[in-house]
Parts: structure tokens; C-alpha cells; sequence
């Protein structure tokens, strides 16, 4: 009994050290433009434990540093899904998606075209 107690303390002592303080990792979210990049970034932030989240408008890349003993990537899908903007598989509800702005509207082919060759300086 006494050597299966210290063989799972020392599994759980393992997986805890094994955690990521810097954990780097990048994932697609849907958005159009600055004012996109601008509520991903923030909703992202706002994650206890994200570190840096830096989001491309032309790629749709989102680029992330967070500390896995805090967060994870589920937490920070969920959040960013809350703000209105899908995160690879997954969808924001509708009731999410429609409250971003009307030029931020990602799934409308005519707003992508709209912002189509635009910088991702926030314009």
C-alpha cells in the first residue's frame, strides 16, 4: 500500500512540475479587421495566465504565451468564443456572433470581401 501511495505522489508531483510557465502555442480565430484583432487580443488578455496574445488580421493566426498552471486552451477558446469569434472547430453562438460590430460580421462573404487587402494596422 505503501508503494503504490508514493507511486502516485510521485506522478501527481510529475504532471505539476511538468506544467508550462511559457507555454507557446497558436491557433486560428475567425475576424475581418482591426477592430477583430483588437476584441480577440483582449478576450484572450483578459484569460488569467495568458501572458501574450498577438492576433494576425491576414492570417487569422492567433499567437499565444500563457502559463499552464493557470489556464489552458480550453479557457481561452471559451473566452474568445464569448466575444463573438470562432477559434478552429468551434463556433460562437449566435446570440455572441451577432453582437460584434456590423463590419466585423467574418461569416458574411461580402464583409470578407470588404476587408480583402487590408493591413492589419487597424484599418
Amino acid at each position: 500500500m505503501k508503494k503504490a501511495i508514493s507511486i502516485f505522489i510521485l506522478l501527481i508531483t510529475t504532471v505539476t512540475f511538468a506544467q508550462n510557465k511559457n507555454a507557446r502555442t497558436s491557433l486560428e480565430v475567425d475576424g475581418v479587421c482591426g477592430m477583430c484583432k483588437e476584441r480577440i487580443e483582449k478576450a484572450s488578455i483578459k484569460t488569467k495566465g495568458v501572458k501574450s496574445a498577438i492576433w494576425d488580421v491576414q492570417t487569422h493566426e492567433l499567437q499565444l504565451i500563457y502559463n499552464e498552471k493557470k489556464t489552458n486552451l480550453d479557457a481561452i477558446k471559451e473566452n474568445i468564443l464569448a466575444v463573438g469569434h470562432d477559434v478552429e472547430d468551434l463556433k460562437a453562438t449566435d446570440e455572441a456572433y451577432n453582437s460584434v460590430h456590423p463590419c466585423c460580421k467574418y461569416r458574411d462573404e461580402a464583409i470578407k470581401d470588404d476587408h480583402t487587402g487590408e493591413s492589419d494596422n487597424g484599418q
